[in-house]
Parts: structure tokens; C-alpha cells; sequence
């Protein structure tokens, strides 16, 4: 029998056909150049935005670019061991990481990898660390206070579970504190905390986990760290991984705190991705998505409805500023998608004044909703007393003869400003804060030496707990002031005040 090679032929090209699924290079790649945490890739057709990939030596990467003659990729461990004419495969996996209470207590790489030395993490899901926000209808409005213990943000500057608060000023005013301070006053309040490092020291990172281990507050928080010594692209996807655990609280109806300490350094990594794989350089350098890159972050944080859990993420973003700035291009980025900021001074640092907090520029859009009645009813003059002692005290720097009416609201100012300072890590009970600022707003203090305002606060609040608990226990019961309370707590205050005696030094 004669075979026609052209039959042949033939039925070898039918037989390719039906196989053309699997031997096309789909699935698989060659790296055509790498450097710089880059790889480009020839072949992945089908690969997808954001896919990891498998490169040899077990290392992973991320799509980032799809050319239409190669696929950029950028890679999640050292490219030295990467070279050209390496082969690449798909996974068909986006870059997910472990999530649940297993987290809780830990310091996790930005890919969720125990980085503290006690051992593997307990967990059973993962969840991929990019994921569309919660849809309008899904959320409902802020309506619980989120304590933070610090007089003037809890007064001025409420916050809300839920709400994204801006926390800016330039380097070492004491924004890191802040988020401090409000992780430790989560204790007991059945708030999980998730507290991002971008392109930190990891010297510094340990100074805070043991800060919160001394004070017995670390058990309710998850650490996320991405050093200054790590690759951009882990930088880069850090606070999508924080956010991702703390979505899974979320669901659970859990209420969340997450710190982005940070999202400054987080812009410039992704500056420096960006330009690495050779994308169009916008304002100051960074790509024109910049703005997508934070808003799709912090869109994620809201407070669901009680039909979807009920849950909540409270977002913190930090910004850093070069002088003062707040109206260059990131801050202003930021500040348009959160729900307000809190702006720290150095020069209110410097002179003392902390936390170094600018009452005038600060705002808070949402949290005044979740504010206590009782809080309200002593902070609603706070502002407008701070600012006119502010521009008197500017006034009379020129002069020395000073109208009855401006001395005295430069001593009622003077007083509210020093009653409004806190130390460090000592975050107050919000029934403490209310007290301290009723005293303050009845200018029980203005006749007081500054340095004495607040051992006298102290010892008044003490007092207080001790001889009149059963204020002290309306008040919190009640949340609010009536005619009837507010007279008791100011003859009670006058008694105290009576037999005050100024602290020796």
C-alpha cells in the first residue's frame, strides 16, 4: 500500500491543531533581560495583570506589564539568580497571603512569611492581597468612636470605626506615636490592630514591637514589615497585604485598626517600579496611576452594614512632609481620599507642645457623627479658643499693653494648650479625657502656673474616682451632661481645688 507524504502531512497538521492548547507557549516564557528587580519575558500569552509567576531557583514574580511583545514582570526575591533564557511559567495565582487569628502576636514579611523567630504561622486561608472595595450599598455610616487616649485628637479630631484618617507632618513631629498610643488604647476594646512598615529601619520596627510587648498590648497585633533593605516590589505590595488580613476581620464582623506607616515611602517604591519598567514618568517623576494606587488601597477600609457583618476597618495613613508642605502632589493625594488629617508641627514639637497638633489645619469629616454626647458638649469651643489664642498670642508679641479681654483669653488659651499635652505610650480612659476638658472649659484652670496644670489634672481625676465614684459612674453611664451632673462636677472640682497644694519640685 502507497502512503502520500502529502497525506502525511496532513495528518500531522490536524493532529498539531488538536494538541495546540498544549504546546503553545502560553503557559511559558523565556526571560530576554533582567536587572534591577526586573524581568522582561517573551511568550505568556495568556498570563494576567498582577499573576505571580515562577521563575527557577523557586523565586516569584509579579506581572506588571503587558507589552505586546513581552511581558514585564517584577520579582520577589534576588534577580542575581535569575539570568536570560531562563524559563518562566504561569501559576494562574494572584499573590494571596495567610489570613486569621493565627497573625495575631505576629512580625510577618510582605508576603505573610514569619519573620520574629517563633516558628510557622497557624493558618487555614489565604486571601489575595488585591480585591475591589466594598460597594456603597454594603456600608454603612460611622456612628462608633474609635478611642485613640490622646485628648486633642479624641476632642478636636474624632475618629470613627471605619473612617480613613490622614496622620501628616514632616520627619520627627510624632506621627508614629500617634499610632502608637491608639494600637495600645485598643487594649481590651476587642479592636484587632494591623500596623504596616514601609521603608523602615527594621531597628526600629523591633523598638516598637517591644514597646507594645512591655505594656502587654502586642497580643491583638499583626506587624507587617517591609525594611528599607528589601526590594521595591515588596514594598510595594505591603500595605495590600495588611489590608487583606484585616479584611478577613472585617468579614468576620470584627472591628480592625490598620496603620500605614509610611504610604510616602510607599509612593516612591512604586515610583521606582514604575520607572524600571519604563512607564511614562508623570509629576515629580511618578506615574500617572499614583493616585489609583492609594485611593484602591484605602477605599478598602469602611464600616460594613449589621446584614454584611457589621465589621469595620479604621485605616491610619501616614504621610511625610518636606517642610511643611502639605500641598505637594502626594499629600494632596492622600488628603483628598481620606476623611480628614491630623497635622503635626515642628515647631510645636520643638516648643514642647505634644502631640505637636495643628488645631486649625487638622479636621476630622466623619467622626464628630461617632463622638460621645458628654465629649462633645466640653470640645465644641476647643478650636475656636485654641485660634483665637493662637492670633492674640501673635498680636502681642508687638506690644506690651495688653486690654483685660486679650490677657485673659491668651491665660484661658495658654491653659487649654498645656492641658491638651500627653506623654508618650499613656493613652487615657475617654471618661478621663471628658473630665480633664470640662475643667478646662470652666477655666478651672486659668489662675494655675502652667507647670502645675497638669499634675493638677491628675490629682483632680483621682480624686474625683476616689470620693465622687458616683459622678464618675453617671457619667459614664449617661455619656452626657446635664444641668444637674455639670453642677455637681464643678462644686466637686472647687472642693478639691480648694485644698490643692502646688507640687515641690
Amino acid at each position: 500500500m502507497k502512503i502520500d507524504s502529502g497525506e502525511i502531512s496532513a495528518l500531522i497538521k490536524e493532529q498539531i491543531k488538536s494538541f495546540e492548547g498544549q504546546i503553545e507557549s502560553d503557559d511559558v516564557g523565556t526571560v530576554i533581560s533582567v536587572g534591577d528587580g526586573i524581568a522582561l519575558i517573551y511568550g505568556l500569552k495568556n498570563a494576567m495583570l498582577g499573576e505571580l509567576l515562577l521563575f527557577p531557583h523557586d523565586i516569584y514574580g509579579m506581572v506588571m506589564n503587558l507589552n505586546e511583545d513581552d511581558v514585564g514582570a517584577v520579582l520577589l526575591g534576588e534577580d542575581v539568580l535569575i539570568k536570560e533564557g531562563d524559563t518562566v511559567k504561569r501559576t494562574g495565582k494572584v499573590v494571596e497571603v495567610p489570613v486569621g487569628d493565627g497573625l495575631l502576636g505576629r512580625v510577618v514579611s510582605s508576603l505573610g512569611l514569619p519573620i520574629d523567630d517563633m516558628g510557622p504561622i497557624a493558618y487555614t486561608k489565604t486571601r489575595p492581597i488585591e480585591r475591589i472595595a466594598p460597594g456603597v450599598m454594603t456600608r454603612k455610616s460611622v456612628d462608633t468612636p474609635l478611642e485613640t487616649g490622646l485628648k486633642a485628637i479624641d476632642s478636636m479630631i474624632p475618629i470613627g470605626r471605619g473612617q480613613r484618617e490622614l496622620i501628616i507632618g514632616d520627619r520627627q513631629t510624632g506621627k508614629t506615636s500617634i499610632a502608637i498610643d491608639t494600637i495600645i488604647n485598643q487594649k481590651g476594646k476587642g479592636v484587632n490592630c494591623v500596623y504596616v512598615a514601609i521603608g523602615q529601619k527594621n531597628s526600629s520596627v523591633a523598638a516598637l514591637v517591644a514597646k507594645l510587648k512591655a505594656r502587654h498590648c502586642f497580643d491583638y497585633v499583626t506587624v507587617v514589615n517591609s525594611s528599607a533593605s528589601e526590594p521595591a516590589p515588596q514594598q510595594y505590595i505591603a500595605p495590600f497585604a495588611g489590608m487583606a488580613m484585616a479584611e478577613e476581620w472585617m468579614e468576620q464582623g470584627k472591628d480592625v485598626l490598620i496603620v500605614f506607616d509610611d504610604l510616602s515611602k510607599h509612593a516612591v517604591a512604586y515610583r521606582t517600579l514604575s520607572l524600571l519598567l519604563r512607564r511614562a514618568p508623570g509629576r515629580e517623576a511618578y506615574p500617572g496611576d499614583i493616585f489609583y494606587l492609594h485611593s484602591r488601597l484605602l477605599e478598602r477600609a469602611c464600616k460594613l452594614a449589621p446584614e454584611f457583618g457589621g465589621g469595620s476597618i479604621t485605616a491610619l495613613p501616614i504621610i511625610e512632609t518636606q517642610a511643611g508642605d502639605i500641598s505637594s502632589y502626594i499629600p494632596t493625594n492622600v488628603i483628598s481620599i481620606t476623611d480628614g488629617q491630623v497635622f503635626l508641627v515642628a515647631d510645636y514639637f520643638a516648643a514642647g507642645q505634644r502631640p505637636a497638633i495643628d488645631s486649625g489645619l487638622s479636621v476630622s469629616r466623619v467622626g464628630s457623627a461617632a463622638q460621645l454626647k458628654a465629649m462633645k458638649q466640653v470640645a465644641s469651643s476647643l478650636k475656636i479658643e485654641l485660634a483665637n489664642y493662637r492670633e492674640n498670642l501673635s498680636f502681642s508679641q508687638f506690644g506690651s499693653d495688653l486690654d483685660p479681654e486679650t490677657k485673659r483669653i491668651l491665660t484661658h488659651g495658654a491653659a487649654v494648650t498645656e492641658a491638651l499635652k500627653q506623654v508618650n505610650y499613656a493613652p487615657m480612659a475617654m471618661e478621663k479625657e471628658i473630665i480633664e476638658l470640662f475643667a478646662a472649659k470652666n477655666k478651672l484652670l486659668d489662675d494655675l502656673d502652667l507647670s502645675e496644670v497638669n499634675p493638677f489634672l491628675e490629682g483632680m481625676v483621682a480624686s474625683l474616682e476616689d470620693s465622687h465614684k458616683d459622678l464618675m459612674d453617671q457619667l459614664r453611664n449617661e455619656k452626657a451632661f446635664s444641668d444637674t451632673l455639670s453642677a455637681a462636677f464643678i462644686a466637686a472640682m472647687n472642693d478639691y481645688k480648694s485644698g490643692y497644694k502646688p507640687r515641690k519640685d
